[in-house]
């Protein structure tokens, strides 16, 4: 069970990701995790780490600043989460078995949902809305989550502007928007600044997918309601029905305006909410993400993935495998051999057009590799798109971390000409970032937490296929730089 976003300091044990940082909790079984939130505030969420049952096991987790502590913008009237879901009428757990058996693509959901609800434009749940009550001349607070697993959306609310406020639990400059793009596993604080005078008229919220892949989604849309109270004295007047405003969102696949909105954050960067850019660094990484083939594992049968093979998903090349216990117990009893190698590839093996004609030969390779890093390392990681099997944004989270997001750009990194550009002065500091599609993302981090962390596309089918790696950070030389021993009753392989 994960506590997403959580930096999880020396605590690595209480991260959650299965087999990573511990083994899974058994059915019938119950576990404790005990864990200090040091420096962080905003919204955040839990989710379970484990196959697909984060499609319906997760929820807000919110970190209130410390008392006395204002929000460096106006105070809210009131503070409402928003956590946006993708539901299946069938089991998910069956759904992923069998898309990993056949080695085709998953079916697609049937629903987008907020706070659990679909809505009025599906068929069966006209009347299962969130609805969202507001008084005239409020400020609201909306913290939206994109619990949903397999799509980035859209969100807007018609006839509304929202202030951009925070991203993944970091202030940024405000900024003012009709429509936000959220990613599974990003967050988004917002301002909804409500009209002065009743106006006569309910607005429909809704969210619907940015597509940019080649395979089938879910192409429907969730509504919620917002809906002003009425003035108390016509109250009793109110019998006819209000007109229902709709908004516009964006085309499906609007790369233009998912690269505008990636833009406009930036971090707050002020003496008290200070960006603390490595401007130097110890480390540089490049990873190639996107997708690929295996083998068709079923004898003398023809698997459902391109051209009879089996989708895969991998970094630099490698879909990484699972081991059978858990990674962290393995690095911290000096016990790793045999269940994962130090060698992850800093760079692509083969190198290649990635985002050009892709090559003939699309097969990757499989293994459990990881990345070690000495502590307090300061590392660049640029990750790349390919356009193996199409070019896709994928939206990538690190576990342990916040990073800031210094440049992307579209077409291949160019090593010598692209660093001029990054912004190491405001970036936006995240946990989740899209590597855009057809495009690359350059990230920054300093590597103060000792344990091994989960690195991992959030869109859940590339994790199932392999679209993941972990980073190994080494103690430090201090006591208060060394990973604290795993608790006694941690859940055993």
């Amino acid at each position: 069970m994960a506590r997403h976003g959580i930096r999880q300091l020396r605590s690595g044990w209480a991260d959650g990701p299965a087999y990573v940082t511990q083994c899974p909790i058994q059915t019938g079984n119950s576990y404790v995790y005990n864990f200090t939130i040091t420096g962080q505030r905003g919204t955040l969420f839990w989710h379970a780490h484990i196959s697909w049952l984060r499609s319906t096991i997760y929820g807000p987790l919110i970190i209130l600043p410390k008392r006395g502590v204002p929000y460096p913008f106006t105070k809210p009237y009131k503070e409402v989460p928003i956590i946006f879901g993708e539901w299946w009428n069938a089991d998910p757990e069956v759904i992923i078995r069998q898309a990993l058996q056949t080695g085709g693509g998953p079916n697609v959901s049937d629903a987008y949902t907020i706070n659990g609800l679909p809505g009025p434009l599906y068929n069966c749940s006209t009347k299962d809305a969130f609805k969202l009550k507001v008084r005239p001349g409020k400020t609201y607070l909306l913290r939206l989550i994109n619990a949903a697993l397999n799509d980035e959306l859209f969100f807007s609310i018609a006839n509304h502007t929202l202030k951009v406020v925070e991203a993944d639990a970091v202030y940024v400059k405000p900024f003012e928007t009709r429509t936000i793009l959220i990613a599974p596993g990003q967050t988004t604080n917002v301002l909804l600044k409500t009209k002065p005078n009743f106006p006569n008229a309910t607005f429909f919220m809704t969210a619907r997918p940015y597509v940019t892949g080649q395979g089938t989604f879910d192409n429907s849309t969730v509504a919620g309601i917002l809906e002003y109270e009425s003035p108390t004295k016509t109250k009793t007047l109110t019998t006819k029905r209000h007109p229902l405003f709709k908004p516009n969102l964006p085309a499906l696949n609007d790369t233009s305006f998912a690269t505008k909105f990636a833009n406009k954050l930036r971090s707050l960067n002020t003496q008290q909410f200070p960006a603390n850019v490595p401007q130097k660094v110890d480390k540089h990484f490049f990873f190639t993400i996107g997708l690929g083939t295996n083998p068709c594992s079923q004898n003398n049968q023809t698997c459902q993935g391109p051209n009879g093979t089996m989708f895969a998903a991998s970094i630099n090349n490698i879909s990484f495998a699972m081991p059978n216990t858990a990674l962290l117990q393995s690095h911290f009893s000096g016990q790793s051999s045999g269940v994962y190698s130090p060698d992850f590839p800093a760079n692509p093996i083969v190198p290649f057009n990635y985002t050009g004609t892709p090559p003939n030969d699309t097969m990757v390779s499989n293994g459990t590799k990881l990345v070690v890093l000495p502590f307090n390392s300061r590392v660049e990681l640029v990750m790349q798109d390919t356009s193996i099997l199409g070019a896709e944004s994928h939206p990538l989270h690190l576990h342990g971390f916040n990073f800031f997001v210094v440049g992307q750009g579209f077409g291949n990194f160019d090593r010598n000409k692209d660093p001029k550009m990054f912004n190491l002065v405001d970036p936006v500091e995240r946990n989740t970032v899209g590597v855009p599609s057809g495009g690359w993302v350059a990230i920054r981090f300093l590597a103060d937490n000792p344990g091994v962390w989960f690195m991992h596309c959030h869109l859940e089918i590339h994790t199932s296929w392999g679209l993941k790696m972990a980073w190994v950070v080494l103690d430090g030389k201090l006591p208060n730089q060394k990973l604290l021993p795993p608790p006694a009753d941690l859940p055993k392989c």
